[in-house]
């Protein structure tokens, strides 16, 4: 089943590990929706540059520090999905509460792994 994710902190790089993570949601034939500070385009996939509205997002991938994510905090939790998950470096317990507090699972994993082992 695909699950539309939502990749914060997209990147045209292909040494980073969201670009990676994108291709590899793609592959794997889930909807990716990618938003980051610069425009870009990876494989079939167009990086926004504002947080998307109205979307029905399943989940949110995130790839920016803590230090970058309070901006996101009321555009996700409005957002409502099913879960949040925190890349390695990204991990927030403040912000997982919150999540876990609006009914949001907020789950510390590598997208890539989870892809990896069929269970995303």
């Amino acid at each position: 089943m695909s699950k539309r994710t939502l990749v914060i902190g997209a990147s045209e790089n292909p040494a980073r590990y969201s670009n990676k993570a994108i291709l590899a949601l793609r592959r794997n034939e889930h909807e990716v929706v990618a938003l980051a500070k610069r425009k870009g385009l990876v494989e079939d996939v167009s990086i926004q540059t504002s947080f998307p509205q109205n979307e029905k997002i399943h989940t949110v991938t995130l790839y920016v520090g803590p230090q970058h994510q309070p901006e996101y905090y009321a555009d996700i939790i409005r957002m409502k999905p099913q879960r949040v998950i925190f890349n390695p470096g990204t991990e927030n317990p403040g912000f997982a509460e919150k999540l876990e507090a609006n009914s949001i699972e907020a789950e510390e994993a590598c997208t890539l792994v989870l892809l990896s082992i069929g269970n995303y």
